[in-house]
């Protein structure tokens, strides 16, 4: 005979235990290592013009150049086939820095929107990229937190067209020795000490202009 003392045990010895569930750590930028990191990546008496520890073309350090007329101050131009990045100042001048831009097709011109910014950022690759290369990109489908060895490096500018994420960044890279060429996979990416250069002056609703690899360049050297 079934007890209702042997019925609450039974069902305790069936349900008590919770199911397990499949779960993931969300990646994460972890703000108490942000200025160990930051120190980590700028060279020790750093100086933006003359220090060039990557190894980069000497064209490619940031430079104070002057701007064509007319352009409006703090609106970022990115110049394809230069592989430059001018980011206009209210002086008439535009401060200019060496980039990568994405290889082959990947790389959209366009006018965009900078509607978010992030210091050490958090990265997940798109769908289409893991689609493209699930041996590079595959692994990190769940994300990968802020780091120095994170694709995204120490700063990242987010570019909208409107209210849409077109996932495209003008970021800092792990890899500095790819400035100068076509390495990404849709971005524009920047030595990590530049880009922290630049990051602070540039104000959330600025314009970033990506021309196409035959386009026109926005300042003279």
């Amino acid at each position: 005979m079934l007890t209702r003392r042997h019925f609450i045990c039974s069902t305790a010895a069936l349900f008590s235990t919770p199911i397990a569930s499949a779960s993931f750590a969300s990646p994460i930028s972890d703000r108490s290592k942000w200025s160990r990191w930051d120190a980590q990546i700028t060279p020790k008496n750093y100086d933006p013009e003359t220090t060039n520890l990557w190894g980069l073309h000497p064209r490619f350090l940031p430079r104070i150049v002057e701007a064509n007329p007319g352009l409006k101050v703090g609106d970022i131009h990115v110049d394809a086939v230069a592989r430059y990045l001018y980011h206009i100042r209210e002086d008439g001048t535009a401060m200019r820095y060496g980039v990568a831009i994405a290889r082959g097709n990947l790389y959209e011109p366009g006018t965009y929107t900078i509607q978010r910014k992030a210091k050490w950022p958090t990265w997940t690759p798109t769908a289409a990229m893991i689609k493209r290369d699930p041996g590079l990109y595959e692994r990190h489908a769940d994300g990968m937190s802020g780091g120095p060895t994170n694709p995204l490096g120490s700063r990242a500018l987010y570019l909208y067209v409107g209210n849409r994420d077109t996932y495209l960044r003008i970021h800092g890279t792990p890899s500095p020795r790819s400035i100068g060429g076509r390495a990404s996979s849709g971005c524009v990416r920047m030595v990590m000490a530049h880009i922290n250069g630049l990051y602070d002056h540039v104000l959330k609703g600025s314009t970033a202009y990506l021309y196409p690899p035959d386009g026109t360049v926005s300042a003279r050297s």
